[in-house]
């Protein structure tokens, strides 16, 4: 994901941002009940730009108010720092929670494909440290403290992906007991790594409408019940109908197992409940999981969510679900850049010179 937002105005690039159900919200929420000076509207610019700009801390961003752009946007020509410090660990993280899914929705209606291509969604976490002295109550090692960001992604064609759904739990949280939250779209493939790995609840996937793909553990009893036929040139090593479980423990329903090599040689056992796919079909589904381990990097290089400006649970929240802003406005910034790029092709396509229409004429009248 580049940085679209280095090349284009502060202002352009907020301009998604629903402001009238922000002003709503901060209303309902009472949040700028006793403000005044920090409003909601200019703390969140203030957020937007510290993540921008991957300002190290609130000291970092109180000095980047002496640039007049960011003071007219704002409308602060200053800030101290215990007041910045109060109103993030004191701000209600649903406000921002709600722009998040606000913007989720618009690039959905932008990205929106034919009903026949059925998208992925892939599931994945990712441990953001803590500092175990403040954060003791979210210890997940004798020495250290964390939260768990488990978050769902939508890959559209072409590379393009977004977030979709987040839920942030204490690092201890198995990834295995968010599946029931995360899993709540038929009409998609859901594809995450074996993290996940339930056995009953793939049952009840099944039995409920639900699709998947993911990777078995070595200690899964498989039994084979029939073999695919694979065409001699594929990549993928087998294609059968099996059944899955554990020693004590069968489940009910038949899956299909593909076993594939990834770039390094391993063999990789992918299980899933879709027998109507081709199975480099299958194979490339999982491939797309990549886009996720992608998205992490990215947001842990680029944005401050690595480092919490501050130690309340509130703080942390709010934190999060701005970077997700970030990323998914520069989903939105991508996705117009795109569209005005087809429009200038589209134009230049159906341009005709205006020396060559004339000439196309003259050549009717001399012989």
């Amino acid at each position: 994901m580049n940085k679209i937002t280095r090349k284009t105005s502060f202002g352009q690039w907020f301009l998604p941002i629903n402001l009238q159900l922000f002003e709503e919200n901060v209303k309902t929420m009472k949040l700028d009940a006793y403000t005044k000076k920090l409003t909601t509207d200019s703390f969140l610019k203030l957020l937007l730009f510290t993540q921008l700009q991957e300002t190290e801390s609130l000291h970092a961003l109180s000095d980047c108010l002496f640039d007049e752009h960011l003071q007219k946007s704002t409308n602060l020509e200053s800030i101290s720092i215990p007041q910045l410090s109060r109103r993030l660990n004191g701000m209600n993280p649903d406000i921002f929670q709600q722009l998040f899914l606000d913007l989720v929705v618009q690039i959905y209606q932008k990205t929106n494909v034919s009903k026949s291509v059925i998208p992925l969604k892939i599931i994945d976490s990712s441990t953001l440290p803590l500092n175990l002295t403040n954060h003791k109550g979210a210890e997940f090692r004798k020495t250290k403290a964390g939260v768990k960001l488990h978050l769902r992604l939508v890959f559209m064609e072409k590379g393009t992906f977004y977030p979709e759904k987040t839920v942030l739990t204490i690092a201890k949280q198995h990834d295995r007991n968010l599946l029931e939250v995360m899993v709540d779209d038929r009409e998609c493939m859901y594809v995450f790594d074996r993290g996940y790995l339930d056995y009953e609840r793939f049952d009840r996937m099944t039995d409920e409408g639900f699709f998947f793909l993911t990777r078995l553990k070595k200690n899964t009893v498989i039994r084979e019940i029939y073999d695919f036929k694979i065409p001699a040139d594929s990549a993928v090593l087998s294609d059968q109908m099996v059944l899955i479980g554990t020693v004590q423990n069968r489940e009910e329903n038949y899956f299909r197992l593909l076993k594939v090599k990834d770039s390094k040689g391993h063999i990789l056992c992918l299980i899933t409940n879709r027998f109507d796919l081709e199975p480099y079909e299958i194979s490339d589904m999982y491939k797309s999981r990549w886009a996720i381990e992608l998205f992490f990097k990215w947001i842990k290089q680029h944005l401050n969510i690595k480092k919490f400006y501050g130690q309340s649970a509130n703080a942390i929240y709010n934190q999060v679900f701005i970077a997700l802003i970030v990323f998914s406005l520069n989903v939105l910034a991508q996705i117009e850049t795109k569209c005005k790029r087809k429009i200038l092709h589209r134009r230049v396509r159906g341009f005709k010179h205006p020396l060559r229409c004339v000439h196309s004429q003259l050549s009717y009248v001399v012989p």
